[in-house]
């Protein structure tokens, strides 16, 4: 077995497009600048990973254009969603490539995580256990999920949404798979509310510059 950091793995980047996006978020942010930190969100998290060293590809799973033409600019590829059906949909066009192009591992990560950076990454990357394996990486609310890694990709259906922690960790077990919990602070937060909003404000700092430059015009 390779050792983890030796891994070929490939992020997978779900992005809906905006006009859909973050609309539990409408009775605190308008509609403008609701994409417009969406947006900046999926910049800092893309930014992350197309620079992190453990990865081996990057492939953002959108019909959103302007994502398209961020991930093509910063060397990560892009997959249409056909069916717009949701995270988890989005989720496995981006599993079926990596298993075609021969990728052992998916990381599937959210565009909403903005205070992802390199340390994290590395961390969720070589504390990955053998094969067939799952890493699942809680919300702050230890109930959804903000991150996976699958090895192989195809180990479990990802079914993210209300209560896919416990979901992935069932699922984990109904396949035979190891399955470990990873409590990493820079994917903790992700944002779906206005309380969500609040504490991404609180924590300005762990925030990737993009969203800072949003969340300052707010």
């Amino acid at each position: 077995m390779m050792h983890a950091a030796m891994t070929r793995t490939l992020a997978i980047l779900p992005v809906k497009r905006f006009e859909l996006a973050k609309t539990r978020l409408r009775e605190a942010v308008p509609a403008p600048a609701r994409a417009q930190l969406a947006q900046a969100m999926v910049a800092d998290v893309l930014a992350t990973l197309v620079a992190a060293p453990g990865l081996h590809g990057v492939v953002v799973v959108t019909n959103e254009t302007t994502v398209a033409q961020l991930a093509r600019a910063s060397g990560a590829g892009v997959l249409a969603d056909p069916t717009e059906a949701g995270h988890s949909a989005a989720a496995l066009v981006g599993v079926a490539h990596a298993l075609a192009a021969g990728f052992a591992r998916a990381l599937l990560v959210p565009g909403d995580c903005p205070a992802l950076d390199g340390a994290t990454l590395r961390a969720l990357l070589e504390a990955a256990v053998p094969a067939p394996a799952v890493t699942i990486v809680a919300d702050r609310h230890g109930e959804g999920t903000n991150a996976l890694l699958l090895s192989p990709p195809d180990v479990i259906e990802p079914g993210f949404g209300e209560g896919s922690f416990a979901r992935h960790r069932e699922r984990a077990q109904a396949a035979g798979a190891a399955w470990r919990a990873a409590a990493l602070p820079g994917l903790a937060l992700d944002i779906d509310t206005p309380e969500d909003l609040a504490a991404l404000r609180d924590a300005r700092a762990a925030a990737g510059p993009c969203t800072n430059a949003v969340l300052a015009g707010l």
